[in-house]
C-alpha cells in the first residue's frame, strides 16, 4: 500500500470524481477526510470507505469560505495528527453564454471553483510546513482551462485560472518539500454529465472533440490522481524514503530555482573531460536556420 500512513484531504469528495479518488486513496492506505456540502451521501461515503477496512471521516464544508476551510484542516488533524495530501476537486458550473451570465453565477463558479483551490491550497500548505515533511496537492482543472465552450464562460475561466494558479504555487512551495499538479480530464460520467447523456446532439458534439471516442468514468480519474499522489515517494528530492512526520530539509532542483547546474568539485575533478553535445532540439533548430538559409539562397539565385 503505496499511501500508508499518510493523510488525505479530498473536497468535493460525496460523489463522483472525488469520492473515486477518495476511494482510490483509502485503498492504497491513506486516511481520508472527505469533504462537502451534502451530509447524508458525505456520511455515507464514509461509511462506505470505514466498512471496507480503511478510516474516513466525513466534514462539512464549503470551500469558498475561510473560515469553513480552516476547520476542516483542523479537522484532520485533529482526528488523525497530521495532512499529508489535498486533492482540491471541489466545484460547480452554471451553463450560460457570455450575454447572459449573470454577477450572481460569475461569483458563484468562481468563488468554488478557483478561490476554493487558493484557500484550500494555503491552509494545507501551511500545516504541511508546519509539519516539516513535505506533501502533495492536486488540484483539479479541466480540459475547459485551454478549450472554450460559449455556453460555459465562468466554468473556463475558472479552470484556466486554476492551470497557473497550480504553476505559481508549485514554484512557490518547492522549496519547502511540497509539489503540486493539476489534473485536467476530457469528458467524464459524473451526475453532470448523466443528465445531458440523453441528449444524441450534445453528445455527439462531446465526442467529436474527444480523441479516444467515449467518456471516461470517475474511477479512470481517481486513479490518475492516485497515481500522482504514488509518485511523491519516488520523486523524494533527496533520494531516501521519507516516513510520516518526520522533518526533513528540502532541497529543490537547480533548474527549477534557475540557479546554475554545479560544474567544479570532487565529482566533477576525476575523469576524462566530456565535451558536452547540443540537444536534440538544439539541433533541430540548428538544421531549420540551415534549411531556412539554403531556401533564401535559392530565392536569391533564382532571381539573379
Amino acid at each position: 500500500m503505496k499511501l500508508k500512513g499518510r493523510v488525505g484531504i479530498v473536497t468535493g469528495a460525496t460523489k463522483g470524481i472525488g469520492l473515486a479518488c477518495a476511494q482510490e486513496f483509502a485503498k492504497e492506505g491513506a486516511k481520508i477526510v472527505l469533504a462537502g456540502r451534502s451530509e447524508d451521501l458525505g456520511q455515507e461515503a464514509a461509511r462506505q470507505i470505514n466498512a471496507g477496512g480503511r478510516e474516513a471521516i466525513y466534514v462539512k464544508c464549503d470551500v469558498s469560505k475561510s473560515n469553513e476551510v480552516a476547520h476542516l484542516v483542523e479537522k484532520a488533524v485533529q482526528t488523525y495528527g497530521r495532512v499529508d495530501i489535498m486533492v482540491s476537486n471541489a466545484g460547480v458550473n452554471d451553463r450560460a453564454e457570455f450575454l447572459d451570465v449573470t454577477e450572481e453565477n460569475w461569483d458563484r463558479v468562481i468563488d468554488t471553483n478557483l478561490k476554493g483551490v487558493f484557500l484550500c491550497g494555503q491552509y494545507a500548505a501551511k500545516q504541511m510546513v508546519k509539519q516539516g515533511s513535505g506533501g502533495v496537492i492536486i488540484n483539479m482543472s479541466s480540459v475547459m482551462a485551454v478549450l472554450g465552450l460559449k455556453e460555459q464562460v465562468a466554468y473556463c475561466a475558472s479552470k484556466g485560472g486554476i492551470n497557473q494558479l497550480t504553476k505559481a504555487m508549485a514554484l512557490g512551495l518547492i522549496d519547502k518539500g511540497i509539489r503540486v499538479n493539476a489534473i485536467g480530464p476530457g469528458p467524464v460520467l459524473t451526475e453532470l454529465m448523466k443528465r445531458v447523456a440523453h441528449d444524441q446532439e450534445v453528445m455527439k458534439k462531446v465526442l467529436l472533440r474527444t480523441p479516444m471516442g467515449r467518456i471516461a468514468s470517475c474511477e479512470e480519474i481517481g486513479r490518475v490522481d492516485g497515481y500522482v499522489q504514488g509518485r511523491h515517494r519516488e520523486h523524494d528530492r533527496q533520494g531516501a524514503e521519507q516516513e510520516p512526520g518526520q522533518k526533513r530539509k528540502w532541497r529543490a532542483s537547480p533548474r527549477l530555482c534557475g540557479r546554475p547546474r554545479r560544474t567544479a568539485g570532487p565529482r566533477y575533478a576525476t575523469g576524462p573531460r566530456r565535451v558536452a553535445r547540443p540537444g536534440r532540439f538544439a539541433r533541430l533548430r540548428r538544421g531549420c536556420r540551415l534549411l531556412t538559409h539554403g531556401i533564401h539562397s535559392l530565392i536569391r539565385t533564382g532571381s539573379r
